[in-house]
């Protein structure tokens, strides 16, 4: 592991990308170690959003303000089976696959219990990875979860095949052409993803040039645009019976099905209410909190890890 520092204090080890075997696909994952362990601290395990050029480095900067804020739990980052360095086949890819390739790490490689941290719309990952293996999570923290309408009304099948099939096509292959360049990141991060133009920087738009240097990073994506995700998961997120901290951006934005905006105290109302051992709370940004409000989302899910570790 390679130490990090920052004004001379080592603050945690960074291990380089390490892999493991599912389906006889090579999934990588990093693991972050504090210098100074909190006793029987629960590790933390990242989800990260998908996206054109997304990947587990989207937690990089959450990863070293988490420790320059003193915290020491363990941090355990894999990449989804085609993002990153894991292998990218030429698939459909739905949450449950993904959560059965989390549920395999846990099992094989963290084997203890965790605290799973989720961004965006891989909610129903993080929902699907409980049904599957319930006693591996101690709690969760939901960073910007999707509008409720998106998460609690199923998308026709016909139509998810549909996209599916015209993504999946010579027209989608150059659509991820020219949504991977520079300009079209930078666009569509100012409209949809951060509050502030200015917070688009050059590491954002680099890490996601590279991130989508492999054409074959385009399947993920496509799986995400045709909805596969989006199911009714109602009498799931009710039956999570795990402590739950859902993180909301003050200037969240997102339309549901109807049309109508929803704002964000509105969306956090209704995860509450349907959450068991659910809280909430807001902090400023957007929709990508980890990385645009780093530092106060760190601090806003610090004292809920604590709590529960």
């Amino acid at each position: 592991m390679q130490p990090s520092t920052v004004a001379n204090t080592t603050y945690f080890t960074a291990s380089p990308s390490q892999f493991y075997r599912w389906q006889n696909y090579r999934c990588a994952y990093e693991v972050y170690q504090p210098i100074n362990p909190t006793p029987d601290g629960i590790p933390l395990l990242l989800i990260h959003p998908i996206g054109v050029g997304l990947s587990r480095q989207f937690w990089q900067r959450f990863c070293r303000e988490w420790y320059n804020n003193g915290q020491g739990n363990s941090i355990y980052n894999p990449d989804l089976l085609g993002c990153g360095e894991s292998d990218m086949p030429h698939v459909a890819y739905t949450p449950s696959d993904w959560a059965e390739q989390l549920q395999y790490f846990l099992q094989t490689v963290v084997q203890k219990p965790v605290i799973v941290v989720v961004q965006g719309a891989l909610l129903p990952v993080a929902i699907e990875l409980v049904q599957k293996e319930s006693n591996l999570i101690a709690g969760l923290v939901l960073s910007g979860p999707p509008a409720w309408a998106l998460m609690t009304n199923k998308s026709l099948e016909w139509q998810q095949k549909v996209i599916w099939n015209l993504l999946d096509s010579p027209l989608g292959n150059a659509f991820y052409r020219y949504a991977r360049t520079p300009k079209f990141l930078r666009s569509f991060s100012t409209r949809q993803l951060f509050a502030s133009e200015n917070a688009v920087d050059a590491e954002w738009l680099n890490t996601l040039v590279a991130g989508a240097e492999n054409p074959e990073s385009r399947h993920a994506v496509f799986s995400f645009l045709a909805g596969f995700w989006r199911q009714d998961y109602t009498s799931s997120i009710t039956s999570i019976q795990q402590p739950t901290l859902a993180v909301m951006g003050e200037t969240a934005s997102s339309i549901s099905q109807d049309n109508k905006k929803e704002t964000p105290d509105e969306r956090l109302a209704d995860y509450l209410a349907c959450l068991p051992q659910g809280r909430g709370i807001k902090v400023n940004g957007r929709n990508v909190l980890p990385y645009e409000s780093t530092a106060e989302f760190v601090g806003a899910i610090a004292t809920f890890i604590n709590e529960v570790s």
